[in-house]
This record gives structure tokens, C-alpha cells and sequence, in this order.
């Protein structure tokens, strides 16, 4: 289980473990909180008091200070599980809809034409129809594009990135996600 671990701003940082976002309470980096408690845990007892110290964790948190890095100017990394989710497991090519490992990285221009594998030039295909495309572009292939590739906003590549997303997590991520995005089909 993870927590969305947002900037004071409500810019989305990181996800982040249980115990790093124990962390971040334990030295009072928590400016605020939102989304439902998914954890607590007890600490030692206080030797004047007797009292049990305790943690409570929320899904979401907003921790103190300004990031060092500015969030919009990251470019999401591509991998083969982002890709596949952004185009919601369909093939460009033949538009049906397939389970992860019967999915490829389709290069639309491809390498042996100087294609760059970066999130503009690349769209989900099924085996038979990438295998079909071969070395070509899709003009060369009489295999038009059912949908034009797109880098994910920062929002979408937070949802992108996680599989196990809490539906109050998932609530707030969508909310800031383009209206244009695939993910809101």
C-alpha cells in the first residue's frame, strides 16, 4: 500500500511507503493530510506520562517546504506497463483489446528509419500486427493509427505508475487529470 505523497501546493511528489510517510509525520513534515486513515502505528511509551505514542497514516499527505525539483518540467518515463495502460491495452493497429503479455512497444517510426523510443513515437500493438509492420512506418504498411499517441501529463503518469491506487487517491489524480486524457474513457 502506498501514499500519495503530495507538495504543500498539492503537487504530486512521490508515492511513498507506510513507513516513509511515518517518517515524514514522525518529524512534523506533514502540513496537511486527506483521504481516509490506511494505517497506524504505535510507537514506545512516554516515560512521564505512560501514554503509547501513535501514528495515524492517511492515503494522501501533504508534506512541508518547496520541492527541488519542479514537477512539470519531469518528462515521465516510458516503460512497457505505462505504455500499455495509457493506451488502455488496445492495439493501434487492429484495435482489439489484449492482456498485458500478448502487447508489444510499437515504434511508429521505427528504429531502422532513425525512430526514437520517446512517448510520441511509440503506441501498443498486439504481436501479429507489430510483427505484421515489421521495419515500416504505418503509410508503408497500409496500417493507419486508430489513435494518435501522447506524452501523460503529471497527473496521468502518477496513475500510470501505480497499480494499486485507493479509490479517495484515485479521486483526487483524476480530478487534475486533462479532460482529453484516454484514461477518462
Amino acid at each position: 500500500m502506498k501514499v500519495l505523497k503530495l507538495s504543500a501546493q498539492g503537487l504530486p511528489q512521490s508515492w511513498i511507503s507506510l513507513e516513509q510517510a511515518v517518517i515524514h509525520y514522525a518529524a512534523g513534515e506533514v502540513r496537511w493530510e486527506s483521504g481516509a486513515q490506511i494505517a497506524r502505528f504505535r510507537g514506545g511509551h512516554n516515560a512521564i506520562s505512560g501514554e503509547q505514542s501513535v501514528i495515524a497514516i492517511n492515503s494522501i499527505i501533504g508534506t512541508k517546504g518547496v520541492p527541488s525539483i519542479n514537477p512539470f518540467e519531469l518528462k515521465p518515463s516510458l516503460t512497457n506497463s505505462k505504455l500499455f495502460a495509457r493506451d488502455r491495452n488496445v492495439c493501434a493497429y487492429c484495435g482489439g483489446h489484449f492482456h498485458e503479455e500478448d502487447l508489444t512497444r510499437e515504434h511508429i517510426v521505427p528504429f531502422a528509419r532513425n525512430g526514437q523510443d520517446h512517448w510520441m513515437n511509440v503506441v501498443t500493438a498486439c504481436r501479429p500486427c507489430n510483427h505484421r509492420k515489421g521495419p515500416r512506418t504505418p503509410e508503408q504498411a497500409h496500417m493507419p493509427l486508430l489513435y494518435a499517441p501522447y506524452v501523460p501529463s503529471l497527473w496521468e503518469d502518477f496513475i500510470l505508475r501505480n497499480r494499486r491506487i485507493l479509490a479517495d487517491q484515485m479521486e483526487f489524480l483524476m480530478a487534475h487529470v486533462p479532460k482529453s486524457s484516454r484514461l477518462l474513457a
